[in-house]
């Protein structure tokens, strides 16, 4: 999944709902605090590269396990 085309603040919430995962929830599974991924989806902040990385690995394995249905390039 290429993170670099979708618009961030929909992207992570749209994970969240096909996974059907609060942000509290996301967030833990990520390993970052309710409070990031709340800035992610406002767009008040983006994820950092090491981030987007964790971000994209979580996704890839989510898509891999048939949970995420997210296309590539998808705005």
């Amino acid at each position: 999944m290429d993170l670099g085309n979708h618009d961030m603040p929909e992207l992570v919430k749209e994970v969240r709902r096909q996974l059907g995962l609060s942000q509290e929830e996301f967030a833990y599974a990520l390993g970052v605090s309710f409070a990031t991924v709340n800035r992610w989806e406002n767009g008040k902040t983006s994820p950092s590269k090491l981030a987007r990385a964790h971000l994209k690995m979580f996704c890839d394995q989510k898509a891999a396990q048939g949970l995420l249905t997210i296309e590539r390039g998808e705005k």
